[in-house]
């Protein structure tokens, strides 16, 4: 499977930005998927995950209420809706494949990745 994430760019804090991340190749829709974030010098991070059906979604700490990850099985994409982003979220976003129907936390459980999109947000 290949994924194809976009949607990323440079806005000001408290704007929104939305991600999309596009499956192609052998694609399954009985795994979970998650987005990932890896900010300069610091180790990527878990920042959402949504179940092979989408009925459980996880959230890290500092982006409950602000974030909210979706899929749309017709077009085997995922989302990521960003609210009021703080400077804090700047960083390259990658989404991945998780190995199982559930999206766990740690990047190890997850099995493909896609090339990452930057958002950069101004203070």
């Amino acid at each position: 499977v290949q994924l194809q994430a976009c949607g990323g760019g440079l806005v000001q804090a408290g704007d929104s930005l939305r991600l999309s991340c596009r499956a192609s190749g052998r694609t399954s829709s009985n795994n979970g998927m998650g987005w990932f974030r890896q900010a300069p010098g610091k180790e990527r991070e878990f920042v959402a995950g949504i179940s092979w059906n989408g009925h459980y979604t996880s959230y890290a700490d500092s982006v409950k209420g602000r974030f909210t990850i979706s899929r749309e099985y017709a077009k085997n994409t995922m989302y990521l809706q960003m609210n009021s982003l703080k400077s804090e979220d700047t960083a390259i976003y990658y989404c991945a494949v998780s190995r199982q129907a559930v999206a766990g936390t740690g990047a190890a459980g997850y099995t493909a990745w896609g090339q990452g999109t930057q958002v950069t947000v101004s203070s």
